[in-house]
């Protein structure tokens, strides 16, 4: 009798853990940006090279091209053409099907900073044409900007 009742409560059980409805993870396109997985990273002012900046796009398999805007804001303190060079010629980035990221290059210029100045550089993700969210997953939208700080 033991068994029995046993029995039934387990297959009651399991029928009401059946009927549970089953959560389907977060499967949402997005592009993001960052360096080793920080928002803000820094660069010397002795740096003399070019530096790819990777934009990545989280999504399942694309069929269409998605292009992407981007904009770049310096701080008072860099100037462009003496402290950095933005390699890129367009402020979009074409990611065709099959592309999970692009570069965004800066040139870094051998240069003392201006002290007392903003000496930064915001790569901004903007928007896209398919209207595919900008940044982490969430409320902050994080990584949908990558803060550059040359010291």
């Amino acid at each position: 009798m033991k068994k029995m009742l046993f029995l039934m409560g387990f297959m009651m059980m399991l029928s009401v853990s059946c009927n549970k409805e089953l959560e389907t993870p977060y499967d949402h396109p997005f592009f993001y940006i960052h360096q080793n997985n920080a928002s803000e990273i820094t660069v010397l002012a002795t740096r003399n090279e070019s530096v790819n900046y990777q934009v990545y796009f989280s999504t399942k398999t694309q069929f269409e091209p998605v292009t992407l805007t981007y904009e770049i804001i310096a701080g008072d303190g860099l100037k462009a053409g003496v402290d950095y060079e933005i390699v890129n010629t367009s402020s979009s980035l074409l990611f065709k099907p099959g592309f999970v990221e692009m570069p965004i290059t800066i040139r870094w210029i051998n240069n003392p900073i201006q002290e007392g100045k903003d000496n930064t550089l915001i790569i901004s993700l903007l928007s896209n044409d398919k209207d595919i969210k900008i940044g982490m997953p969430g409320p902050d939208h994080k990584q949908s900007s990558l803060k550059i700080t040359k010291i």
